[in-house]
């Protein structure tokens, strides 16, 4: 029998091949190749993979010995998502069917139809062949009673999750396939397409912590080159601090939404360093420490309160660091220490009434990590414009730190020379002879949105009320929409948490007079598990963020992500030819005069805008004539400005009877 050679590519399937080719070769063939792969990729379990590839290719051969020659059967497609793979995508020229095989187990349950429909949605996303096309997700499990859906309406591109028997495999695909009249991919070189996947920050955490680096992303990415530059960079500085024996600082900058918190744990859980990640943002500590224990804990044979004992070196927050630092007359264990959000660094002031300390927070923390005798390495990554909280001291407070301790090297993107605020400036006309500027330190490439790589500009001019600009930034593709209708903004946001897609509320901490329309504002961002609770858990888990009850605000949201977000739009900020920023307080609204005060609203929104990986849907309320907190004038005039700007109208929902491929196509 004919043994063709199928190529071979570390990032594209694992066996490939025509319908021809695999009728034609030996299953050992099949599997002799799967199973090279399955070695250096160092996968354990081997006999119980190897078993259900049997049963796979068993299974499939009759199904598709009918169908065209020139289809293709893909086997163990890499995602290149926290080492994810898809056990089989047959491509026709009509659409893509991804096949999720159950060998054991209840089969048809609802962990195996989100992860099919997961996959579909991640070659929906991140596969440029595959963005613009019909995408059927499969269960085929050999125990249980298949339900055959209603042919429904693809909502993007991906239809609903359908459920065969191995048996029944081939007369599915038929007939979906005869559904269908278009004829719209190149089976010839889906293969070769770009793969640019985007994992969430809680995946990153996740592969980062098991040893994977940004190199595996940036591997997948062409556009997030910069990404590894900078992490390159950060190791560099590494290395000299511990050879020359030097104290090092590096000032990160970047886009929302660019890379800074991954190149941040990069370092901090980076094998070869000594090194910690301080936020001051609670619920991303949290976040990442339960996310880390639950995904330890399923990879090995460790209870997850011991994984969460060892992610808690490598995640703290910054108070807890500072206050068990400070009781002890001691180097921190830690060499390296990356600070999150280094532009929010309290100042004197605040830390005398807080923290009952006289010096500003980061002249305690280079005063602490002096106390090393060899070497010490600080990573400041900078988010600007994210400032939402009085006492935090800005750029500048680093600045004034780092003039009193010449001892300190210091590395620094442009951007920390050339802000418009002052207290955002790290050194003004007085610069320290140990300065130097390096272009690689700046994260430009935006890599949160995974619909847009303009959102963030739009945003930035949007709320600096720069209508021109935000229009001419704005395309058909701004993934930003308006509505005034709640319940619309719900069931929309239900639509699109398919898969592992997470969906949820946000609002700000200022938005106090949505209670009138049934949203509190406010979310207990100081509870550990309401906030891991939030992010983690998944409908109908009623604490889930996809339960759409209880909205997150900037405090808690910062720093982290969802797929799809609600912004409900406040009080606190409305348009009236300019942005008119306001405090409630007792019965009524009063117009907020303190620069200080008003960016911090404006900075609010900004994360709350931001926190999207795919779209933001933002529901503005109708106001009440009947009361004065709520009127309706100012609502409607910021939904004018808005959608002038280029967001767009919420869309209504699909019908759900269409048949041809090109219609069913959003």
């Amino acid at each position: 029998m004919n043994q063709q050679p199928t190529t071979q590519n570390a990032a594209q399937a694992w066996w490939a091949g025509t319908i021809q080719t695999f009728n034609q070769v030996s299953d050992e063939h099949i599997i002799g190749q799967l199973s090279s792969r399955l070695i250096r990729a160092h996968r354990t379990n081997e006999a119980q993979q190897l078993n259900a590839w049997c049963w796979q290719i068993h299974h499939l051969r009759p199904a598709l010995q009918n169908f065209p020659n020139q289809w293709r059967i893909l086997f163990e497609y890499p995602l290149l998502r926290l080492g994810r793979r898809l056990d089989a995508v047959l491509l026709t020229e009509r659409a893509i069917f991804v096949i999720e095989f159950k060998t054991q187990g209840h089969g048809f349950d609802q962990s195996a139809r989100a992860q099919a429909e997961d996959y579909a949605f991640d070659l929906r996303d991140f596969h440029a062949a595959s963005r613009d096309k019909l995408i059927i997700p499969v269960v085929i499990a050999g125990a249980g009673k298949a339900s055959r859906p209603q042919w429904e309406f693809p909502w993007h591109g991906v239809s609903c999750v359908y459920e065969s028997r191995p048996e029944q495999f081939g007369e599915l695909v038929s007939s979906i396939y005869h559904r269908l009249t278009d004829h719209t991919i190149d089976i010839g070189q889906w293969e070769n397409a770009l793969y640019r996947p985007v994992p969430t920050i809680i995946e990153a955490a996740q592969a980062i912590y098991e040893n994977h680096g940004v190199d595996d992303i940036r591997t997948a990415r062409a556009d997030a080159i910069n990404l590894s530059e900078t992490t390159s960079e950060i190791r560099k500085a590494v290395d000299e601090a511990k050879r020359d024996k030097k104290y090092i600082i590096l000032f990160v900058t970047g886009i929302p939404g660019a890379g800074k918190t991954l190149c941040g744990l990069d370092v901090a859980f980076s094998p070869q360093v000594e090194g910690t990640f301080l936020t001051g943002t609670l619920p991303m500590v949290y976040v990442l420490k339960a996310a880390l224990a639950q995904d330890k804990a399923k990879r090995s044979e460790m209870s997850e309160r011991y994984a969460r004992h060892q992610s808690k070196a490598k995640i703290e927050s910054v108070v807890g660091f500072l206050r068990d630092t400070l009781a002890r007359d001691k180097a921190p264990a830690e060499h390296v220490i990356v600070f999150d959000e280094a532009q929010r660094a309290w100042d004197a002031d605040y830390g005398a009434r807080k923290f009952n300390h006289t010096q500003s927070e980061a002249a305690i923390m280079l005063d602490l990590m002096r106390r090393h005798d060899d070497y010490a390495v600080i990573v400041a990554l900078v988010g600007n414009g994210q400032e939402i909280n009085t006492g935090e001291a800005g750029l500048a407070e680093w600045g004034k730190a780092l003039l009193a301790r010449p001892e300190w090297h210091i590395r620094a993107a442009p951007k920390t020379l050339s802000a418009n605020v002052a207290k955002q400036l790290l050194f003004g006309k007085e610069q320290p002879k140990t300065l130097q500027i390096s272009e690689a330190l700046h994260l430009s490439t935006p890599i949160r949105n995974i619909r847009s790589a303009s959102a963030a500009s739009w945003i930035d001019a949007t709320l600096s009320g720069d209508r021109a600009s935000a229009r001419r930034i704005a395309s058909d593709e701004l993934p930003i929409f308006v509505t005034r209708s709640l319940a619309d903004l719900r069931e929309n946001l239900k639509l699109r948490s398919r898969g592992r897609r997470r969906i949820g509320l946000v609002c700000s901490s200022g938005a106090k007079r949505l209670v009138a329309d049934g949203i509190w504002p406010r979310f207990a961002h100081q509870e550990e598990a309401t906030v891991a609770n939030w992010f983690l858990c998944r409908w109908p888990d009623v604490r889930a963020s996809d339960a759409l009850e209880i909205p997150a605000t900037e405090f808690a949201c910062q720093g982290l992500e969802l797929d799809h977000v609600g912004l409900c739009w406040g009080g606190d900020l409305l348009w009236a030819g300019r942005w008119n920023i306001r405090s409630f307080r007792g019965t009524k609204w009063l117009n907020v005069k303190s620069s200080e005060a008003q960016a911090y609203t404006i900075n609010k929104y900004r994360v709350l805008l931001t926190r999207a990986r795919a779209d933001t849907i933002i529901w503005i309320p109708h106001g009440d004539e009947a009361d004065i907190t709520r009127c309706p004038k100012a609502f409607n005039q910021t939904e004018d400005f808005l959608l002038e700007c280029g967001a767009r109208r919420l869309p209504p929902k699909p019908a759900t009877t269409q048949t041809a491929a090109s219609a069913l196509l959003l």
